[in-house]
C-alpha cells in the first residue's frame, strides 16, 4: 500500500511538471515572446494535456475502487442492533448516490478537455443560458436531497425517539480513565437517585447514591463490565464526572457523549447475545466492548469497558446473583432516614437488620 501511494505520488509529481512546463510555453506564445508558424504545437499540448487529463481520471478510478476494496474489511463491523443496521443501510443508500454523482460529474469534467479540446477548423458557440438545463439541475438534486434528509430525519427521530415504558434501565457514568455501572436491583427495578454532591471516592460513593430514595437500597453497581439482556430495549442513561466523554459501542452503533453536568441518553435493542456473535464470527474470543470516542486525557485509549449480552433469562439470573451497594457497603446505613432505615437495614446482615425485617412482619401483620 505505501509503494502504491508513493508510485502514485511520484507520478502525480511528474505530471504536474510536465503541465507546467507546457504552460510556460504557450504563456510565451501568448505574450510574443516566441513566435509560432503554425498551429502544430499548441494543438500537440493539446492533445497531451487531454489525454494526460483522461488518463489520470482512469487511474483514479481504479485507485479510488481498488482501495475502497481494499479498506472494506477495516470498516465498521456488522451492526448488531436493528437500529443499526437500518442506520447502516440509509448510510450505504446516500454513499451510492453521491458516489454515482460524483462519478458522472469528473468523468464528464475530464471527457469535455478531450472532447473539446482547440481545433482551428471549428468555432465556439456562445451559449449563455438554457432554462430546461436550468431547472433539471436544480429540481434533481434537490429531490434527490430532500429525500435523503427526510428519510435521514424518520431514522433520526425514531432512534432518539424516547425508550419504551418496559426498557431495562442501566446507568453508565465516565470518569477519568474508566467506565462505571450502575443497575436497578431485582426488588423494585428502579434505580434510585444520584445527587453529585454526594461523590465520595474515599468512602466508596463514586456514583453519588442518594439512600433518602428507597429505590437505592437494592442497586448495584459493576465497574469492570456491563451485562444487557438480549431482545430487550435497554436505556442508557449516562453521565461524566470530570470532563467529556463519549459511550461509543460499535457493533450496536451506539455513541453519546457523556456531558459533565448535562445527562444524556441513549436507547437500543441488541438482537444478538455475544454467544451469537462468537458463532456468527467463528471466533470464540469475541467480545463486545464500550470505549470512549472522545480524547478525555493522556490514558483516553485504554478507557474501555467489556459488554457482555446474555440471553433474557441469563440476564435475569445474573442481576439475582449481584449484591446491593448497600450489602456491600452498609456503613452507608446511616445516610438512611430513620423511616427509611428499616426497609435499608434489610440489605444489610446485622443483628439490626434482623430485628427490623421482624419488626415489619410485625407491622404488616398488625
Amino acid at each position: 500500500m505505501t509503494l502504491i501511494i508513493g508510485i502514485l505520488a511520484l507520478l502525480f509529481l511528474v505530471l504536474t511538471v510536465l503541465v507546467i512546463g507546457k504552460t510556460q510555453d504557450l504563456l510565451k506564445s501568448v505574450k510574443g515572446v516566441k513566435e509560432v508558424e503554425d498551429d502544430s504545437e499548441v494543438d500537440g499540448a493539446n492533445d497531451w494535456n487531454a489525454l494526460g487529463l483522461m488518463v489520470f481520471w482512469v487511474l483514479s478510478v481504479v485507485g479510488v475502487v481498488w482501495s475502497f476494496l481494499d479498506a472494506k474489511k477495516d470498516f465498521l463491523p456488522e451492526a448488531s442492533s436493528p437500529h443499526g443496521r437500518e442506520t447502516d443501510y440509509w448510510f450505504w443508500v446516500s454513499m451510492a448516490v453521491i458516489t454515482v454523482a460524483f462519478f458522472i460529474v469528473n468523468t464528464l469534467l475530464f471527457y469535455f478537455p478531450l472532447r473539446y479540446k482547440y481545433n482551428k477548423n471549428r468555432k465556439a458557440t456562445f451559449y449563455p443560458h438554457n432554462n430546461k438545463l436550468e431547472v433539471i439541475w436544480t429540481v434533481i438534486p434537490a429531490l434527490v436531497m430532500a429525500g435523503l434528509v427526510f428519510t435521514g430525519l424518520r431514522v433520526w427521530n425514531r432512534v432518539m425517539d424516547d425508550a419504551p415504558e418496559d426498557a431495562e434501565v442501566i446507568e453508565i457514568m465516565g470518569r477519568q480513565f474508566a467506565w462505571a455501572v450502575r443497575y436497578p436491583g431485582v426488588d423494585d427495578n428502579e434505580l434510585g437517585n444520584y445527587d453529585y454532591r454526594l461523590m465520595d471516592d474515599a468512602a466508596g460513593n463514586n456514583f453519588g447514591i442518594d439512600f433518602t430514595d428507597p429505590n437505592s437500597f437494592d442497586d448495584f453497581t459493576n465497574g469492570t463490565e456491563m451485562h444487557i439482556p438480549k431482545g430487550k430495549p435497554v436505556l442508557l442513561k449516562i453521565r461524566a464526572r470530570d470532563v467529556l466523554h463519549s459511550v461509543f459501542i460499535p457493533h450496536m452503533r451506539v455513541k453519546m457523549d457523556a456531558v459533565p453536568g448535562m445527562p444524556t441518553k441513549f436507547w437500543f435493542v441488541a438482537d444478538k447475545s455475544t454467544e451469537d456473535m462468537r458463532a456468527e464470527l467463528n471466533n470464540p474470543d469475541f467480545n463486545y466492548e464500550i470505549a470512549c470516542t472522545e480524547i478525555c486525557g493522556r490514558s483516553h485509549f485504554g478507557m474501555k469497558l467489556l459488554l457482555v449480552v446474555d440471553e433474557p433469562e441469563e440476564y435475569e439470573a445474573w442481576k439475582k446473583e449481584q449484591q446491593p451497594f448497600l450489602s456491600l457497603n452498609p456503613g452507608f446505613v446511616e445516610k438512611v432516614p430513620d423511616n427509611l432505615k428499616a426497609r435499608a437495614l434489610k440489605y444489610v446482615e446485622t443483628e439490626d437488620a434482623e430485628v427490623a425485617m421482624v419488626t415489619e412482619e410485625v407491622e404488616v401483620v398488625e
